[in-house]
């Protein structure tokens, strides 16, 4: 499918630059495959719109801040957005200005009390290997980085307080996601009670969002796009929550394509989850046969993006871009911190 064909409209004022002023006062657009229709709701509304019995499946990834400002010998700035650990002291990377951070080039974060970062290496697909000098990478972040905001956010160089409360899930425990796994972020406490009381069973597992998530694809067609793998962890206990029940008929619900992805990786060839302790590896786009998720809560994803392919397998690309184009003539909130979709 050419991208051209998961392409839509979408005014600039539709992105949501803050959260809701309550995590579940956003909005919901419940979307039915089998009607073919969808329905206006608010977040909150979500347990009553779901069945006793649910198996409810969340990733509780959480978010580091992992975007470090530093400036060269010449104190021009640099950027870095870092990855993952490679030890405590090297991590993988992305670095911009690119041209500036070759091997051997040391940089420096901070005021008085300053850090030293040396470029160890440069990787074909751009990442840096990035070396602290003195001291750990993840007390670097704890002391100097920000919440990594997506830049149609545009106060992502400058996140606030607010920033680091609202871009995390109220379950995030796991921390290792560089963008957060946003279907989550509407969920309140008040929420999951809620749920727990109407029946419906809340499952964990985690998934570590990477920059594939959010890198834009460069191919003509979906299908020719290699979209890198993620961190995963499924634990025994919830495969078996998952494959009991759908032994018993009852739906398996994903919060987010990042828990989609997981619980779709997991899954063997005889059709069963199985535990995952390593990596999603599996790329999601048209023509795929989900064999695990049967609803999909998730948020508007960008257009283009492997995000949306993954929704428009799951929902088909026609209903999927006529919900698109309901929501926005009804002004819905588009992206990270704006409203949800649930897909049926």
């Amino acid at each position: 499918m050419d991208l051209s064909e998961l392409d839509y409209d979408l005014p600039s004022e539709l992105i949501a630059q803050t959260p809701a002023p309550l995590r579940d006062a956003s909005r919901l657009l419940v979307v039915d495959r089998a009607r073919g229709r969808c329905e206006d709701h608010v977040f909150a509304e979500l347990p009553d719109l779901l069945r006793p019995g649910d198996c409810l499946v969340v990733n509780t990834s959480r978010v580091i801040p992992a975007r470090v400002l530093a400036r060269d010998a010449g104190g021009r700035p640099v950027e870095l957005l870092f990855i993952e650990p490679i030890d405590p002291r090297r991590w993988r990377a992305l670095v911009r200005p690119g041209r500036r951070c070759r091997a051997g080039v040391e940089l420096m974060v901070g005021g008085a009390r300053e850090s030293e970062l040396r470029i160890v290496s440069v990787a074909a697909d751009g990442s840096r290997v990035v070396e602290r000098l003195g001291g750990t990478i993840e007390d670097l972040m704890r002391e100097r980085g920000l919440p990594p905001l997506p830049p149609y956010i545009r106060r992502f160089a400058a996140p606030t307080a607010e920033d680091r409360e609202r871009y995390q899930t109220v379950y995030a425990r796991a921390p290792g996601s560089i963008a957060a796994p946003t279907a989550g972020l509407h969920f309140t406490p008040g929420t999951l009670e809620a749920l727990r009381r109407r029946g419906v069973e809340i499952h964990e597992l985690t998934l570590h969002v990477g920059p594939g998530t959010f890198q834009p694809i460069k191919t003509e067609r979906f299908e020719d796009h290699v979209l890198p793998p993620e961190r995963a962890m499924v634990p025994p206990s919830v495969a078996d929550a998952v494959n009991r029940a759908r032994a018993e008929g009852r739906r398996v619900i994903a919060v987010g394509t990042t828990t989609t992805r997981a619980l779709e990786s997991a899954c063997g060839a005889d059709g069963g989850v199985r535990p995952l302790d390593g990596a999603a590896r599996i790329y999601i786009t048209t023509g795929y046969r989900f064999r695990v998720v049967e609803a999909l809560l998730t948020n508007f994803h960008l257009p283009r993006s492997s995000l949306l392919a993954l929704v428009a397998a799951f929902a088909g690309r026609e209903l999927i871009l006529k919900s698109y184009g309901h929501a926005v003539r009804a002004g819905y909130r588009f992206y990270s911190y704006g409203d949800a979709t649930l897909v049926l």
